[in-house]
């Protein structure tokens, strides 16, 4: 049976005919689907193009998160990390503070180092520069996905460099790839009310498509459930499409679900519910069909819904994240920390077929399919 046929929903069945005739959907159809209370129809259609990249295979990450600072000069309302120099939670670790955590990940056998942290008034890229090859010295194979497009366009002002400069110089130290975050949405007006002094979505895109000229593959993110609305999830979706279609650089699209404990943002919307997660995952399965690989950070969203999510689209489920403190800063109630069992145990009872690999998604077994092979 092809997919419109299973489909009864009219909406969704045209969206599901242009799916299967590899027809890009509209902005109209993304906000008919982020509102549709149809969800398995609609996760039916996620479900057939994340089975024609991955087939039954969920990625995995052996990693451990290194935040390096909680210092930042930008004190966002929807940050309950960051903090200013003379808080008593105020941190800084030195470099050998770095080797130790590193050393400890390598014996716990991690393939990978994820690096973020505040926007530190005083740290010069001497310091980053540092950092990285001591971490690379190590481990030399380990893969280290460091620092959002904030934090570069932080380190070209204090250095007095262009963003390609400090690309550059921290390629030349060990950067592998690119994490997504800083994105939040791209919406101005939200922009104002979550982080106001945050670089705007278009440098965001800008510094993002610069990595992307200079080889570097990387995540977008997207953080909903805070005070934007649908039209905001759509104009941001279709940003990051548009910028995919140029560059081709975006190997991952993670949604990130708003924690808001501990934070300045006084929003009243309740807590998403499931419907709320399993539409904004299976719809940006569904647009941004040129993006290969859709993540959900079990650490955001818990478990079950971890295991829920890997039929509405998701193909990753994130890594072991050993030392995460951002959104545990914000309230998140999952563990710190998962083991490499508890993550294959959480994709097999899903019915999906474990693969560990790293955020280049080279190692570990593969079915994906280049993207230029439409959907």
């Amino acid at each position: 049976m092809q997919l419109p046929d299973k489909i009864h929903n009219k909406t969704l069945k045209k969206i599901a005919r242009k799916v299967m005739e590899k027809i890009p959907v509209n902005r109209d159809d993304a906000f008919s689907m982020l509102t549709t209370n149809d969800i398995m129809e609609l996760g039916a259609i996620a479900d057939h193009i994340r089975t024609h990249f991955h087939g039954n295979i969920t990625y995995y990450s052996v990693n451990m998160n290194l935040n390096y600072t909680n210092i930042c000069t930008l004190r966002c309302p929807l940050c309950a990390f960051s903090c200013d120099s003379d808080d008593e939670r105020a941190f800084l670790l030195s470099i050998d503070d770095i080797e130790k955590r590193v050393s400890e990940g390598v014996a716990n056998g991690i393939d990978e180092v994820h690096i973020v942290g505040g926007l530190h008034p005083d740290l010069t890229l001497d310091y980053f520069e540092e950092m990285l090859r001591k971490i690379k010295k190590i481990k030399p194979e380990l893969l280290i996905v460091a620092f959002t497009a904030v934090e570069y366009d932080h380190f070209a002002k204090i250095n007095r460099l262009s963003v390609e400069e400090v690309l550059k110089r921290l390629i030349d130290a060990g950067v592998d790839a690119l994490p997504g975050g800083g994105a939040e949405i791209f919406s101005p007006q939200v922009r104002k009310v979550i982080a106001p002094d945050k670089i705007t979505g278009k440098r965001w895109l800008s510094i993002m498509g610069t990595a992307h000229g200079m080889g570097l593959k990387t995540n977008a993110t997207l953080l909903y459930n805070h005070v934007e609305n649908t039209a905001d999830v759509v104009d941001h979706l279709f940003r990051i499409r548009a910028l995919q279609d140029k560059t081709g650089g975006f190997k991952t699209f993670v949604p990130l679900q708003f924690h808001g404990e501990n934070t300045r943002i006084r929003s009243k919307r309740r807590a998403s519910t499931g419907y709320d997660d399993i539409r904004i995952y299976a719809v940006g399965r569904i647009v941004l069909n040129n993006i290969p690989h859709l993540k959900a950070l079990w650490m955001y969203l818990g478990e079950k819904m971890a295991q829920v999510l890997q039929r509405f689209g998701v193909d990753d489920i994130g890594g072991t994240y050993m030392h995460e403190k951002v959104v545990h800063s914000a309230g998140a109630r999952t563990s710190d920390y998962g083991t490499e069992a508890f993550l294959r145990r959480m994709i097999e009872e899903s019915g999906m077929i474990p693969s560990r690999t790293t955020a280049d998604y080279q190692s570990g077994t593969s079915l994906a399919m280049n993207v230029s092979e439409g959907q």
